[in-house]
């Protein structure tokens, strides 16, 4: 290990297949639909239906997906956006007449109709080898047996009773006497179980029609919400052309807007107008990543949006030329205030992210989330649907690209990962929390490929994040400690987190060797483990 950090766990190594995931129960079950001949698709949506049951604040049937997806792990890549719309009834009009000028969290105008049993059911249909309900059984055991809370489970559940406690489905499921429940705790959902059931025994119609879509419509009805039957009868994913760039000799891939993966394409292209000096933390490495960060984040609050209804400048926002100027407009002496404008043409949120590769070295790369932890906090009682807030993600102002309209997908900031060098994929990765997400693409491919650090070294590192349009920068606590003042004196805020700044999983794919080699982030319960 190196000087400047302190030991932590060991990579995993394996040879045949591996996967990585932020909870242990859901990579053991990714690795039992693997030996039970299903294969990387197949494993990443088992995985994720077991942690939309015992990581339930991070991620659920009542949310979004999106995946980038390598066969054989060819660079022909298959990227599917799994996001919500909104009602056909939600207008920028109904919300002015209504008085509404924010939507809240815990509202049903920030659920939108939730995107990821549809792409999941897709992509098995058309990748995997399993059936629906063979992959979602380790999910259905737990959710009916029970399964005992751990500790990083314990600690978001205490941070979110003032949320829970509003709506008495989710209080009656996650908490224990109106108050969270301590790690160690079992808990069961045996509503989840029958919808999983159903979902696997009549596919996706089992959620988006009859009698599970009823009790969700009605009950975001009840709330206030525009959603109807045909709202969750119309919903339907879309495979999507990936976009990319280089950065240090290799290729990154991600999905196109709606999501923020463009904007980890950007910071990356600012970054190769700079040579590193020194260490991985030294602060004026992190200094040129705070402001790569800013400025590309400024384009991602004016220009990203659903690009189903919206003229989003991909080219734009990816040309050399407008990386050139971003970069130039960097002092490395001082941060940017205030920032340039990009031309036209918050919160840390809880997510799941898993990576699969199979024997057959079909790579995935699947994120999965109800965006703040628990989501909205609305759940439905019998079929135990606890929906995202993702439409908090919209603006109600009339000219703004990401303003609400009617079927509508809102900026997501959910964003798989992929890496290729010479001709094939080598890493399927990712970086939970958030906003931070894009930032976290950057600043983890930046450690691997200038700082020479392995996957697990490169996760383990502590984090900063500048808050969208502001100098503001969260830092992790040893970090701020080494390089908060230097940070000071260039001008930023300094302050720590207010929550465990996201997440990551990886696994690198050594085509010579043979072998694969996964990390997974000791800041989630979570590991990597193979075959």
């Amino acid at each position: 290990m190196r000087d400047f950090e302190l030991p932590g766990r060991s990579l995993a190594i394996s040879r045949n297949a591996m996967a990585a995931t932020s909870h242990p129960a859901a990579t053991l079950a990714a690795l039992d639909i693997l030996r039970a001949g299903g294969n990387a698709i197949d494993a990443a949506v088992g995985a994720c239906a077991v942690q939309c049951v015992v990581e339930a604040g991070s991620t659920g049937i009542g949310g979004d997906c999106f995946v980038l997806y390598s066969p054989g792990g060819s660079t022909d890549i298959r990227a599917y956006n799994g996001s919500g719309r909104t009602p056909a009834a939600a207008t920028l009009d109904w919300y002015a007449k209504a008085g509404i000028t924010t939507l809240e969290r815990h509202s049903p105008h920030a659920v939108t109709v939730p995107g990821a049993v549809e792409a999941w059911a897709r992509l098995v249909k058309d990748h995997g080898r399993l059936p629906l309900s063979e992959i979602f059984q380790p999910a259905i055991a737990l959710a009916r047996e029970g399964y005992a809370i751990t500790p990083r489970v314990a600690y978001d559940l205490a941070g979110q009773h003032d949320t829970l406690v509003r709506d008495p489905n989710a209080a009656a499921t996650f908490l224990v006497d109106g108050q969270p429940p301590q790690a160690g705790t079992v808990q069961h959902q045996p509503g989840l179980a029958a919808t999983l059931e159903a979902i696997g025994r009549e596919g996706p119609d089992a959620f988006y029609r009859g009698e599970i879509a009823a009790e969700m419509v009605a009950h975001l009805k009840a709330a206030g919400g525009l959603h109807t039957l045909e709202d969750f009868a119309a919903a339907q994913g879309e495979y999507v052309k990936p976009i990319s760039t280089s950065f240090r000799g290799r290729t990154v891939y991600e999905c196109p807007p709606n999501g923020q993966g463009i904007i980890a394409l950007m910071i990356m292209k600012i970054l190769e107008r700079f040579q590193p000096k020194g260490g991985p933390l030294e602060a004026g490495n992190l200094h040129i990543e705070l402001e790569a960060t800013r400025l590309a984040y400024a384009a991602r609050d004016r220009l990203v949006a659903d690009m189903a209804q919206e003229k989003v400048p991909v080219e734009l926002l990816l040309s050399d030329g407008l990386a050139d100027q971003l970069a130039a407009a960097i002092d490395p002496a001082r941060a940017t205030e205030p920032l340039p404008v990009i031309p036209a043409g918050a919160e840390h949120s809880d997510t799941v992210y898993i990576c699969v590769v199979d024997k057959d070295r079909n790579a995935v790369s699947f994120i999965n989330s109800i965006f703040s932890p628990y989501g909205s906090g609305l759940m439905t009682r019998k079929s135990g649907v606890l929906f995202h807030n993702r439409g908090q993600s919209f603006v109600l102002k009339p000219g703004h690209p990401n303003a609400v309209a009617p079927r509508k997908r809102p900026m997501h900031t959910i964003i798989p990962g992929m890496v290729a060098e010479g001709g094939r994929v080598v890493m399927p990765f990712g970086v939970m929390g958030g906003h931070y997400q894009a930032m976290g693409h950057a600043h983890f491919l930046a450690k691997l490929f200038d700082h020479g650090l392995d996957l697990q070294e490169a996760i383990d590192l502590p984090r900063l994040f500048p808050l969208p349009g502001t100098a503001t920068v969260e830092v992790e606590g040893r970090l701020r400690e080494s390089v908060g003042p230097a940070l000071a004196a260039r001008g930023f805020k300094v302050q720590p987190p207010k929550t465990p700044m996201g997440g990551a999983q990886a696994i690198w794919i050594d085509w010579q060797k043979g072998t694969l080699t996964g990390g997974s982030d000791p800041r989630k319960d979570g590991c990597a483990l193979g075959l």
